[in-house]
């Protein structure tokens, strides 16, 4: 059954709004690509998103003496960091998930470090001179149907079994809509900890704090390819950049790094951003600043722009086939776009017919269990991070932390966490990975498209949707 309305959204591409805003709200830019030649730098970090900025600033902060080079293909906050949805919150709402694959006690020790994370990112965006748009008002998920009630009450079960109640609360119809009113929500839960942010604008006050902190950054210059070696040698097209050490901060590219290709799946995220409404927040009755999404697995998330905008994303974008990262695929699709706008119609039906101003798509690094993780290879020299499962923002922070002390080789909390110790899965070899993951995911969206008019998925579409729990994959069970 089909979400897809009449009218479509405006055609997707991989420039997001909110890249389109940060960049015209700036001063002229002072890009600079690298320069022809050899250069030298004590580590190079390779990508200009969110991870490698942290990770830049971080090592700066940690070791004044190391030299640091950040290289990025084009501009700073260009990639996923500027294409997501921008709502900031750490892993209190996965409770029961993480219990299921790392037991209470890990599960515990991974929301207490996303809590820490996020103190850290308001500490950045509310310093003096930052105009990000950091807003603090918790995260609220939204249940409308059946399974997603069930879902929920495992939430509250699991914080109140762990003896923390207050981090996933439990609200009535009549509670949910004193937030924000539609006639499809049933109830849902609170999540005090969560904020929005304008994210292309993070990455580029991130881009900013890393020049200021004695971090030379290349834009412009995408990595044409890398040595491992005493030195390494990071490859570009106008030359190469000598370095001890290597931190790979590239995104969806790693899906095609040999030491973490069978543990990420490359999956996709479309978005659209209404024109603004003069009296949006009356209509809806939306007067804080929560972060909200749905309880579906390919959920969709939707929050505030100012007072007179309102994004909404869906992430059931299509899923790339192994290492190719496509990028009609994972920008292009009309679809899924139109499922985002589907969403708004669904959701706030009090809008009416409204304008939207642009709609985008990205890709999403899915690892086996969900949580990002961090490794080193190369004999030492080189550390990745990846897997971030689309909930990047504040477990990019931990990713600063934890690559630059892998860098360091200190033994902290962070380096000694589950993010960097545990061992991650692998999904099946090709071509099971990705056709596998395409039949599930299809099955999946019919059921969970099925249920929200309520009803049931078709008996091919629950037998797909059940595949992932009867072969004992943790990622897309139900």
């Amino acid at each position: 059954m089909s979400q897809v309305p009449a009218e479509q959204a405006p055609a997707p591409d991989g420039m997001s709004w909110w890249f389109q805003e940060a960049i015209a709200a700036e001063a002229p830019s002072s890009a600079t690509t690298a320069p022809a030649g050899q250069s030298r730098a004590d580590v190079v970090v390779v990508g200009g998103g969110f991870t490698g900025l942290w990770t830049a600033l971080r090592l700066r902060e940690r070791a004044p003496h190391l030299s640091v080079t950040l290289i990025e293909g084009g501009l700073c906050g260009s990639g996923a960091s500027g294409k997501n949805g921008g709502k900031v919150h750490g892993y209190w709402g996965s409770l029961a998930t993480m219990v299921a694959n790392f037991g209470p006690d890990k599960a515990l020790e991974i929301a207490r470090l996303g809590t820490k994370a996020q103190d850290m990112m308001r500490n950045f965006a509310n310093a003096p001179g930052r105009d990000v748009w950091w807003r603090e008002g918790g995260n609220l998920r939204a249940i409308t149907t059946d399974l997603q009630e069930t879902k929920a009450q495992a939430a509250v079960a699991m914080a109140k079994e762990l003896g923390v109640p207050d981090s996933v609360v439990a609200l009535s119809r009549e509670e949910l809509a004193c937030h924000v009113r539609s006639p499809v929500f049933r109830g849902g839960l609170a999540l005090p900890e969560g904020a929005n942010v304008q994210p292309a604008r993070l990455a580029r006050a991130l881009r900013s704090a890393c020049l200021d902190a004695g971090v030379v950054v290349w834009e412009n210059t995408p990595m044409t390819g890398f040595d491992e070696g005493s030195p390494c040698r990071v490859r570009h097209a106008r030359g190469e950049i000598l370095c001890d050490q290597v931190v790979l901060a590239t995104n969806i590219a790693l899906v095609g790094h040999p030491r973490v290709a069978r543990s990420l799946a490359l999956f996709s995220s479309y978005a659209v951003m209404t024109e603004p409404m003069e009296d949006m927040v009356e209509r809806l009755g939306w007067h804080a600043d929560q972060g909200l999404a749905d309880l579906r697995m390919f959920v969709h998330y939707f929050r505030k722009a100012g007072q007179d905008r309102l994004l909404m994303g869906s992430g059931s974008g299509p899923i790339a086939f192994g290492a190719q990262v496509d990028s009609r695929l994972l920008t292009h699709d009309q679809l899924a776009a139109d499922r985002a706008l589907a969403a708004i119609r669904r959701f706030f039906p009090q809008l009416g017919r409204i304008g939207l101003a642009k709609s985008w798509g990205g890709g999403i690094d899915i690892s086996p269990d969900r949580l990002p993780f961090f490794v080193t290879t190369g004999g030492g020299r080189v550390h990745l991070g990846a897997g971030y499962s689309g909930h990047g923002v504040n477990a990019t922070r931990i990713g600063g932390e934890c690559l630059s002390g892998l860098v360091l080789g200190v033994k902290d909390d962070w380096t000694q966490s589950p993010f960097c110790t545990r061992r991650v899965a692998r999904f099946p070899a090709e071509p099971f990975r990705t056709w596998g993951g395409r039949v599930v995911r299809s099955a999946i969206l019919g059921c969970e498209d099925a249920e929200e008019h309520g009803q049931r998925g078709t008996t091919l579409q629950r037998a797909g949707a059940a595949l992932p729990k009867i072969l004992g994959i943790k990622v897309g069970t139900r």
